[in-house]
């Protein structure tokens, strides 16, 4: 009886071309592809009954800590319009736009 499949490809006759990359995950603030380092961010803290996560940058959820207390992220709830109405997290948004998906810097202390 013969082989069913050869040696050298096992998996015989799979379509390795139909196989798509896959889709590059968007920063649920800036709308930029994520780089390596996926945050997964609760819109609503989970202190004040957040249960959905949404992916981000790091730097992106450190602007949204450093913007917002934990009351005012329940309010907005998943309302990124809201977010993006600040005009410093605005401005934020506008300036990481142009950089890498992996950038990283220190951000700016709570403005409290």
């Amino acid at each position: 009886m013969a082989r069913r499949h050869s040696r050298q490809d096992p998996y015989g006759e799979l379509d390795r071309e139909a196989e798509a990359p896959a889709a590059p995950v968007l920063c649920w603030l800036c709308g930029r592809p994520t780089g390596k380092t996926i945050i997964w961010h609760h819109p609503v803290p989970k202190s004040r009954g957040g249960r959905d996560v949404v992916p981000m940058h790091a730097i992106c959820q450190q602007a949204l800590t450093t913007n917002f207390t934990n009351a005012e992220l329940q309010r907005h709830g998943m309302d990124v319009e809201a977010l993006l109405a600040n005009p410093n997290v605005r401005k934020f948004v506008d300036w990481v736009a142009k950089k890498d998906p992996d950038f990283t810097a220190s951000t700016a202390k709570k403005q409290r």
